[in-house]
Protein backbone atom coordinates (compact mmCIF):
# COMPACT_ATOMS: atom_id res chain seq x y z
CA UNK A 1 0.00 0.00 0.00
CA UNK A 2 2.69 2.47 0.99
CA UNK A 3 4.45 1.92 -2.34
CA UNK A 4 1.27 2.51 -4.44
CA UNK A 5 1.12 -1.06 -5.68
CA UNK A 6 -2.25 -2.04 -4.26
CA UNK A 7 -5.04 -3.38 -6.50
CA UNK A 8 -7.95 -1.33 -7.82
CA UNK A 9 -11.31 -1.85 -6.13
CA UNK A 10 -13.71 -4.28 -7.87
CA UNK A 11 -17.30 -2.98 -7.87
CA UNK A 12 -18.91 -5.29 -10.42
CA UNK A 13 -17.28 -8.72 -10.42
CA UNK A 14 -16.06 -10.73 -12.25
CA UNK A 15 -13.95 -7.89 -13.68
CA UNK A 16 -10.18 -8.65 -13.56
CA UNK A 17 -8.46 -6.29 -11.07
CA UNK A 18 -5.99 -3.89 -12.66
CA UNK A 19 -2.65 -2.91 -11.11
CA UNK A 20 -2.18 0.80 -10.45
CA UNK A 21 0.58 2.33 -12.51
CA UNK A 22 1.60 5.49 -10.56
CA UNK A 23 5.36 5.91 -10.29
CA UNK A 24 6.73 4.86 -6.92
CA UNK A 25 8.23 7.56 -4.72
CA UNK A 26 11.40 6.08 -3.18
CA UNK A 27 11.80 6.59 0.55
CA UNK A 28 14.05 9.45 1.59
CA UNK A 29 17.43 8.27 2.93
CA UNK A 30 17.92 8.94 6.64
CA UNK A 31 19.62 12.09 7.89
CA UNK A 32 23.15 11.52 9.13
CA UNK A 33 24.86 14.93 9.11
CA UNK A 34 23.33 18.23 10.22
CA UNK A 35 25.33 21.29 9.28
CA UNK A 36 25.00 24.13 11.76
CA UNK A 37 23.92 27.44 10.28
CA UNK A 38 24.97 30.68 11.98
CA UNK A 39 24.21 34.36 11.39
CA UNK A 40 27.38 34.86 9.33
CA UNK A 41 26.72 33.05 6.08
CA UNK A 42 30.19 33.89 4.75
CA UNK A 43 31.53 31.83 7.66
CA UNK A 44 29.54 28.59 7.92
CA UNK A 45 28.74 28.49 4.17
CA UNK A 46 32.23 29.29 2.87
CA UNK A 47 32.29 25.71 1.54
CA UNK A 48 28.58 25.28 0.70
CA UNK A 49 28.82 21.80 -0.81
CA UNK A 50 31.24 20.20 1.64
CA UNK A 51 28.88 17.78 3.41
CA UNK A 52 26.81 17.03 0.32
CA UNK A 53 29.94 16.10 -1.59
CA UNK A 54 31.11 13.92 1.31
CA UNK A 55 27.77 12.10 1.25
CA UNK A 56 28.14 11.52 -2.50
CA UNK A 57 31.64 10.14 -1.91
CA UNK A 58 30.28 7.87 0.83
CA UNK A 59 27.69 6.49 -1.58
CA UNK A 60 30.32 5.86 -4.26
CA UNK A 61 33.10 4.57 -2.00
CA UNK A 62 31.28 2.50 0.64
CA UNK A 63 27.68 2.35 -0.66
CA UNK A 64 26.28 4.31 2.29
CA UNK A 65 23.27 6.42 1.34
CA UNK A 66 22.40 9.29 3.67
CA UNK A 67 21.30 12.91 3.43
CA UNK A 68 22.09 16.10 5.31
CA UNK A 69 20.17 19.00 6.75
CA UNK A 70 21.12 22.59 7.48
CA UNK A 71 19.76 24.02 10.71
CA UNK A 72 20.51 26.62 13.33
CA UNK A 73 21.36 25.44 16.81
CA UNK A 74 17.91 26.56 17.95
CA UNK A 75 16.29 24.21 15.40
CA UNK A 76 18.47 21.21 16.23
CA UNK A 77 17.04 18.49 18.45
CA UNK A 78 19.12 17.30 21.43
CA UNK A 79 17.96 13.77 20.49
CA UNK A 80 20.77 12.08 18.48
CA UNK A 81 18.17 9.94 16.72
CA UNK A 82 17.00 13.06 14.90
CA UNK A 83 20.45 14.36 13.93
CA UNK A 84 23.23 11.84 14.74
CA UNK A 85 26.22 13.97 13.68
CA UNK A 86 26.42 17.74 14.07
CA UNK A 87 28.94 19.54 11.87
CA UNK A 88 30.21 23.06 12.48
CA UNK A 89 32.67 24.65 10.07
CA UNK A 90 34.02 28.18 10.02
CA UNK A 91 36.87 30.67 10.00
CA UNK A 92 35.98 33.21 12.66
CA UNK A 93 36.03 33.23 16.44
CA UNK A 94 32.72 32.17 17.99
CA UNK A 95 31.04 31.23 21.26
CA UNK A 96 27.89 29.41 22.36
CA UNK A 97 25.34 30.61 24.87
CA UNK A 98 24.90 28.72 28.17
CA UNK A 99 21.65 27.28 26.83
CA UNK A 100 23.35 26.09 23.64
CA UNK A 101 26.14 24.49 25.65
CA UNK A 102 23.61 22.63 27.79
CA UNK A 103 21.82 21.36 24.69
CA UNK A 104 25.05 20.21 23.03
CA UNK A 105 26.24 18.50 26.21
CA UNK A 106 23.00 16.52 26.44
CA UNK A 107 23.18 15.65 22.74
CA UNK A 108 26.71 14.28 23.01
CA UNK A 109 26.16 12.43 26.28
CA UNK A 110 23.06 10.77 24.80
CA UNK A 111 25.03 9.28 21.90
CA UNK A 112 25.48 12.07 19.39
CA UNK A 113 28.77 13.22 17.90
CA UNK A 114 29.96 16.73 17.06
CA UNK A 115 32.57 17.59 14.44
CA UNK A 116 34.32 20.95 14.21
CA UNK A 117 36.14 21.70 10.95
CA UNK A 118 38.61 24.58 10.88
CA UNK A 119 38.08 26.43 7.62
CA UNK A 120 41.47 26.57 5.88
CA UNK A 121 43.15 25.78 9.22
CA UNK A 122 41.77 28.92 10.90
CA UNK A 123 43.50 29.41 14.27
CA UNK A 124 40.74 31.69 15.72
CA UNK A 125 38.06 29.08 14.92
CA UNK A 126 40.25 26.26 16.25
CA UNK A 127 40.90 28.11 19.52
CA UNK A 128 37.19 28.89 19.91
CA UNK A 129 36.20 25.26 19.37
CA UNK A 130 38.73 24.13 21.98
CA UNK A 131 37.52 26.69 24.49
CA UNK A 132 33.87 25.74 23.95
CA UNK A 133 34.45 22.01 24.38
CA UNK A 134 36.47 22.63 27.54
CA UNK A 135 33.59 24.76 28.85
CA UNK A 136 30.93 22.19 27.92
CA UNK A 137 32.92 19.35 29.51
CA UNK A 138 34.99 20.92 32.32
CA UNK A 139 35.50 17.51 33.92
CA UNK A 140 37.13 15.99 30.82
CA UNK A 141 40.56 16.65 29.34
CA UNK A 142 40.52 17.79 25.71
CA UNK A 143 43.57 16.38 23.96
CA UNK A 144 44.97 15.41 20.61
CA UNK A 145 43.98 11.91 19.51
CA UNK A 146 46.91 9.61 18.82
CA UNK A 147 47.18 7.91 15.45
CA UNK A 148 46.03 4.56 16.90
CA UNK A 149 42.63 6.01 17.85
CA UNK A 150 39.75 3.97 16.34
CA UNK A 151 38.57 7.02 14.41
CA UNK A 152 41.62 6.69 12.18
CA UNK A 153 40.97 2.97 11.61
CA UNK A 154 37.18 2.57 11.70
CA UNK A 155 36.99 2.00 7.92
CA UNK A 156 40.27 3.09 6.32
CA UNK A 157 43.64 2.84 8.06
CA UNK A 158 44.74 6.47 8.22
CA UNK A 159 47.47 6.70 10.81
CA UNK A 160 49.35 8.64 8.14
CA UNK A 161 47.75 11.23 5.82
CA UNK A 162 48.73 13.55 3.02
CA UNK A 163 48.53 17.28 3.64
CA UNK A 164 48.62 20.12 1.16
CA UNK A 165 51.78 22.15 1.18
CA UNK A 166 50.02 25.04 2.93
CA UNK A 167 49.92 23.05 6.16
CA UNK A 168 53.70 23.24 6.40
CA UNK A 169 53.86 26.98 5.72
CA UNK A 170 52.86 30.13 7.50
CA UNK A 171 52.90 31.13 11.16
CA UNK A 172 50.64 28.23 12.19
CA UNK A 173 52.29 25.32 10.41
CA UNK A 174 52.72 21.59 10.93
CA UNK A 175 55.48 19.36 9.56
CA UNK A 176 54.15 15.87 10.46
CA UNK A 177 52.09 13.36 8.50
CA UNK A 178 49.78 12.08 11.26
CA UNK A 179 46.13 13.19 11.21
CA UNK A 180 45.40 15.93 13.74
CA UNK A 181 42.12 15.66 15.63
CA UNK A 182 41.57 16.94 19.15
CA UNK A 183 38.82 15.14 21.03
CA UNK A 184 36.64 14.83 24.10
CA UNK A 185 36.37 11.19 25.21
CA UNK A 186 33.85 10.00 27.80
CA UNK A 187 33.54 6.36 28.86
CA UNK A 188 35.75 5.25 25.96
CA UNK A 189 33.58 7.10 23.40
CA UNK A 190 34.91 10.19 21.66
CA UNK A 191 31.90 12.48 21.55
CA UNK A 192 33.45 15.51 19.84
CA UNK A 193 36.42 16.16 17.55
CA UNK A 194 38.13 19.23 16.17
CA UNK A 195 40.00 18.83 12.90
CA UNK A 196 43.00 21.14 13.20
CA UNK A 197 43.37 21.25 9.42
CA UNK A 198 40.57 21.74 6.94
CA UNK A 199 38.64 18.76 5.56
CA UNK A 200 35.88 20.75 3.82
CA UNK A 201 37.85 21.90 0.75
CA UNK A 202 38.89 18.28 0.22
CA UNK A 203 35.27 17.15 0.38
CA UNK A 204 34.48 19.80 -2.26
CA UNK A 205 37.42 18.69 -4.44
CA UNK A 206 38.82 22.23 -4.38
CA UNK A 207 42.35 21.90 -5.72
CA UNK A 208 44.58 24.56 -4.22
CA UNK A 209 47.80 23.26 -2.72
CA UNK A 210 48.39 26.46 -0.72
CA UNK A 211 45.42 25.75 1.55
CA UNK A 212 46.02 24.49 5.08
CA UNK A 213 44.04 21.35 4.41
CA UNK A 214 44.15 17.62 3.77
CA UNK A 215 44.52 16.27 0.27
CA UNK A 216 41.05 15.60 -1.16
CA UNK A 217 41.19 11.80 -1.12
CA UNK A 218 42.38 11.63 2.47
CA UNK A 219 39.86 14.27 3.55
CA UNK A 220 37.05 12.08 2.20
CA UNK A 221 38.47 9.00 3.88
CA UNK A 222 38.64 10.87 7.18
CA UNK A 223 35.01 11.90 6.74
CA UNK A 224 33.99 8.30 6.06
CA UNK A 225 35.92 7.17 9.14
CA UNK A 226 34.16 9.76 11.27
CA UNK A 227 30.82 8.51 9.97
CA UNK A 228 31.74 4.85 10.60
CA UNK A 229 32.96 5.57 14.11
CA UNK A 230 29.93 7.68 15.03
CA UNK A 231 27.47 5.02 13.83
CA UNK A 232 29.21 2.15 15.63
CA UNK A 233 29.66 4.06 18.88
CA UNK A 234 26.11 5.45 18.90
CA UNK A 235 24.73 1.91 18.68
CA UNK A 236 27.10 0.85 21.48
CA UNK A 237 26.14 3.85 23.61
CA UNK A 238 22.51 2.68 23.57
CA UNK A 239 23.41 -0.73 24.95
CA UNK A 240 26.01 0.74 27.29
CA UNK A 241 23.30 2.92 28.86
CA UNK A 242 21.70 -0.25 30.24
CA UNK A 243 24.92 -1.56 31.79
CA UNK A 244 25.23 -2.97 35.28
CA UNK A 245 24.27 -0.35 37.84
CA UNK A 246 26.44 -0.04 40.90
CA UNK A 247 25.39 1.47 44.21
CA UNK A 248 27.98 2.22 46.86
CA UNK A 249 25.94 0.83 49.73
CA UNK A 250 27.64 0.75 53.10
CA UNK A 251 26.74 -2.83 53.99
CA UNK A 252 30.11 -4.27 55.08
CA UNK A 253 31.48 -4.12 58.59
CA UNK A 254 35.22 -4.71 58.30
CA UNK A 255 38.15 -2.55 57.37
CA UNK A 256 38.10 -0.38 54.31
CA UNK A 257 40.08 -1.14 51.17
CA UNK A 258 40.85 2.12 49.45
CA UNK A 259 41.66 2.03 45.77
CA UNK A 260 43.04 5.33 44.62
CA UNK A 261 42.73 6.36 40.99
CA UNK A 262 45.71 8.39 39.81
CA UNK A 263 44.92 11.83 38.42
CA UNK A 264 47.46 13.15 35.91
CA UNK A 265 47.69 15.72 33.13
CA UNK A 266 45.74 13.92 30.44
CA UNK A 267 42.76 11.62 29.99
CA UNK A 268 43.12 9.87 33.34
CA UNK A 269 39.52 8.70 33.77
CA UNK A 270 38.25 6.45 31.00
CA UNK A 271 35.40 4.52 32.69
CA UNK A 272 33.30 5.69 35.61
CA UNK A 273 31.91 2.53 37.21
CA UNK A 274 34.52 -0.12 36.44
CA UNK A 275 36.49 0.04 39.68
CA UNK A 276 33.36 -0.04 41.82
CA UNK A 277 31.97 -3.02 39.94
CA UNK A 278 35.29 -4.87 40.28
CA UNK A 279 35.42 -4.33 44.03
CA UNK A 280 31.81 -5.40 44.44
CA UNK A 281 32.42 -8.65 42.56
CA UNK A 282 35.62 -9.15 44.56
CA UNK A 283 33.67 -9.00 47.82
CA UNK A 284 31.06 -11.39 46.45
CA UNK A 285 33.70 -13.81 45.22
CA UNK A 286 35.88 -13.87 48.33
CA UNK A 287 33.45 -13.03 51.16
CA UNK A 288 36.18 -10.82 52.58
CA UNK A 289 34.38 -8.26 54.79
CA UNK A 290 36.09 -5.24 53.29
CA UNK A 291 34.30 -1.98 52.74
CA UNK A 292 35.46 -0.57 49.43
CA UNK A 293 36.39 3.04 49.07
CA UNK A 294 37.41 4.96 45.97
CA UNK A 295 39.34 8.20 45.84
CA UNK A 296 40.93 10.24 43.09
CA UNK A 297 44.32 11.72 43.86
CA UNK A 298 47.46 13.10 42.32
CA UNK A 299 50.69 11.27 43.00
CA UNK A 300 52.10 14.35 44.71
CA UNK A 301 49.40 14.01 47.38
CA UNK A 302 50.66 12.61 50.71
CA UNK A 303 47.44 10.55 50.93
CA UNK A 304 48.84 7.97 48.51
CA UNK A 305 50.92 6.52 51.37
CA UNK A 306 47.67 5.61 53.16
CA UNK A 307 46.38 3.88 50.02
CA UNK A 308 47.49 0.26 49.59
CA UNK A 309 46.51 0.13 45.93
CA UNK A 310 46.75 2.77 43.20
CA UNK A 311 45.19 2.44 39.75
CA UNK A 312 46.24 4.31 36.61
CA UNK A 313 44.76 4.06 33.13
CA UNK A 314 44.22 6.04 29.95
CA UNK A 315 44.01 5.95 26.17
CA UNK A 316 46.55 8.51 25.03
CA UNK A 317 50.13 9.60 25.55
CA UNK A 318 50.90 11.18 28.94
CA UNK A 319 53.83 12.25 31.08
CA UNK A 320 54.01 12.50 34.86
CA UNK A 321 55.42 15.61 36.45
CA UNK A 322 58.88 15.34 37.99
CA UNK A 323 57.59 15.41 41.57
CA UNK A 324 54.84 12.90 40.73
CA UNK A 325 57.34 10.43 39.28
CA UNK A 326 59.56 10.77 42.36
CA UNK A 327 56.61 10.24 44.70
CA UNK A 328 55.44 7.15 42.78
CA UNK A 329 58.90 5.61 43.07
CA UNK A 330 58.93 6.26 46.81
CA UNK A 331 55.43 4.80 47.17
CA UNK A 332 56.21 1.54 45.35
CA UNK A 333 59.63 1.03 46.98
CA UNK A 334 57.97 1.46 50.38
CA UNK A 335 55.57 -1.41 49.67
CA UNK A 336 52.76 0.27 47.75
CA UNK A 337 51.06 -1.42 44.79
CA UNK A 338 50.28 0.07 41.37
CA UNK A 339 47.76 -1.52 38.98
CA UNK A 340 47.90 -0.11 35.46
CA UNK A 341 46.04 -0.87 32.23
CA UNK A 342 45.97 0.50 28.73
CA UNK A 343 42.24 1.11 28.47
CA UNK A 344 40.85 -0.46 25.28
CA UNK A 345 44.37 -1.76 24.59
CA UNK A 346 45.42 1.61 23.19
CA UNK A 347 49.02 1.95 22.00
CA UNK A 348 49.32 5.61 22.95
CA UNK A 349 48.99 4.87 26.67
CA UNK A 350 50.95 1.63 26.38
CA UNK A 351 54.04 3.32 24.97
CA UNK A 352 53.82 6.24 27.42
CA UNK A 353 53.45 3.93 30.44
CA UNK A 354 56.45 1.82 29.45
CA UNK A 355 58.56 4.96 29.02
CA UNK A 356 57.47 6.26 32.42
CA UNK A 357 58.26 2.98 34.20
CA UNK A 358 61.70 2.77 32.59
CA UNK A 359 62.47 6.31 33.73
CA UNK A 360 61.10 5.84 37.27
CA UNK A 361 62.45 2.33 37.92
CA UNK A 362 65.54 1.99 35.72
CA UNK A 363 66.94 -0.86 37.84
CA UNK A 364 63.64 -2.81 37.88
CA UNK A 365 62.50 -3.80 34.36
CA UNK A 366 58.88 -4.36 33.41
CA UNK A 367 58.66 -8.07 32.52
CA UNK A 368 55.95 -10.56 31.67
CA UNK A 369 54.65 -12.44 34.72
CA UNK A 370 55.20 -16.23 34.28
CA UNK A 371 52.13 -18.38 33.62
CA UNK A 372 52.52 -20.39 36.83
CA UNK A 373 52.54 -17.36 39.14
CA UNK A 374 50.01 -17.51 42.03
CA UNK A 375 48.37 -14.36 40.68
CA UNK A 376 46.69 -16.56 38.06
CA UNK A 377 45.36 -19.05 40.62
CA UNK A 378 43.70 -17.17 43.51
CA UNK A 379 40.75 -16.78 43.83
CA UNK A 380 40.21 -17.83 40.20
CA UNK A 381 42.27 -20.50 38.48
CA UNK A 382 42.91 -18.89 35.10
CA UNK A 383 44.41 -20.66 32.12
CA UNK A 384 42.41 -19.03 29.31
CA UNK A 385 40.48 -15.79 29.11
CA UNK A 386 37.95 -14.60 26.56
CA UNK A 387 38.78 -11.44 24.63
CA UNK A 388 36.80 -8.76 22.85
CA UNK A 389 35.74 -9.32 19.22
CA UNK A 390 38.23 -6.68 18.00
CA UNK A 391 41.14 -8.38 19.78
CA UNK A 392 39.94 -11.84 18.70
CA UNK A 393 39.98 -10.67 15.08
CA UNK A 394 43.49 -9.32 15.52
CA UNK A 395 44.86 -12.43 17.26
CA UNK A 396 42.80 -15.00 15.38
CA UNK A 397 41.41 -16.54 18.57
CA UNK A 398 38.45 -15.80 20.88
CA UNK A 399 40.49 -16.74 23.98
CA UNK A 400 44.12 -16.40 25.05
CA UNK A 401 46.38 -17.15 27.99
CA UNK A 402 46.20 -14.36 30.56
CA UNK A 403 48.94 -11.83 29.95
CA UNK A 404 50.25 -9.46 32.60
CA UNK A 405 53.55 -7.67 33.09
CA UNK A 406 55.09 -6.55 36.35
CA UNK A 407 57.93 -4.86 38.16
CA UNK A 408 59.29 -7.22 40.81
CA UNK A 409 60.91 -5.71 43.90
CA UNK A 410 62.31 -7.87 46.73
CA UNK A 411 60.34 -10.93 45.65
CA UNK A 412 56.94 -9.35 45.11
CA UNK A 413 55.35 -7.29 42.35
CA UNK A 414 54.98 -3.61 43.15
CA UNK A 415 53.58 -2.83 39.69
CA UNK A 416 51.24 -4.98 37.61
CA UNK A 417 50.33 -3.87 34.11
CA UNK A 418 47.91 -5.10 31.44
CA UNK A 419 48.46 -3.93 27.87
CA UNK A 420 44.97 -5.24 27.09
CA UNK A 421 41.92 -3.37 28.36
CA UNK A 422 40.22 -4.34 31.63
CA UNK A 423 37.86 -1.54 32.72
CA UNK A 424 35.38 -1.99 29.86
CA UNK A 425 35.10 -5.65 30.82
CA UNK A 426 34.60 -4.77 34.49
CA UNK A 427 31.58 -2.75 33.39
CA UNK A 428 30.54 -5.65 31.09
CA UNK A 429 30.42 -3.22 28.14
CA UNK A 430 33.76 -3.03 26.31
CA UNK A 431 33.57 -0.72 23.29
CA UNK A 432 33.33 -2.26 19.80
CA UNK A 433 36.90 -1.15 19.08
CA UNK A 434 38.39 -2.29 22.40
CA UNK A 435 41.41 -4.58 22.40
CA UNK A 436 40.91 -6.21 25.76
CA UNK A 437 39.49 -9.02 27.84
CA UNK A 438 35.76 -9.68 27.67
CA UNK A 439 33.51 -9.13 30.69
CA UNK A 440 33.97 -12.44 32.54
CA UNK A 441 37.69 -12.58 31.72
CA UNK A 442 38.39 -9.02 32.87
CA UNK A 443 36.51 -9.54 36.14
CA UNK A 444 38.31 -12.79 36.94
CA UNK A 445 41.70 -11.28 36.23
CA UNK A 446 40.86 -8.11 38.15
CA UNK A 447 39.73 -10.11 41.17
CA UNK A 448 43.02 -12.01 41.18
CA UNK A 449 45.04 -8.81 40.96
CA UNK A 450 43.13 -7.27 43.88
CA UNK A 451 43.62 -10.45 45.91
CA UNK A 452 47.36 -10.32 45.22
CA UNK A 453 47.52 -6.65 46.23
CA UNK A 454 45.76 -7.14 49.60
CA UNK A 455 47.63 -10.32 50.57
CA UNK A 456 51.22 -9.45 49.65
Amino acid sequence: ISSAETLAACCCCPVTPMSRTEAKKPPRPPVMFTKIRTERQEDWAATPNDVNNLLKAMKDMINANYVMEIKSLAEISPDPEQNPILYRSGHYRFSFTPEERAKLRKFMLDGGMMIFNTGLGSKPFYDSAKQELETIFPEVHLQRLSSDHPIFHSYYDLDRVRYRSGVGKGYFSYQGNEPWFDGITINCRTVAVISRWCMAVGWEDTENDSYQAYQSEDAKKLGINLFSYAVAMRAWAKSEAGKMKFVDADTTTGDKLYLGQVVYDGEWKTRHAGLSVLLQTFNQKTDIPVKYGLSEMRLADEKIFNTPLLYITGHEDFRLRKEEAARLRQYVLNGGFLLAEACCGRKGFDLAFRNQMQAIFPEYPLKRIPDGNPIFNIPNRITQLGVTPALAAQLGSPAIKPELEGIEIDGHYGVIYSRFGLAGGWEMTPSPYALGYDGPGAIQLGQNIVMYAVTQ
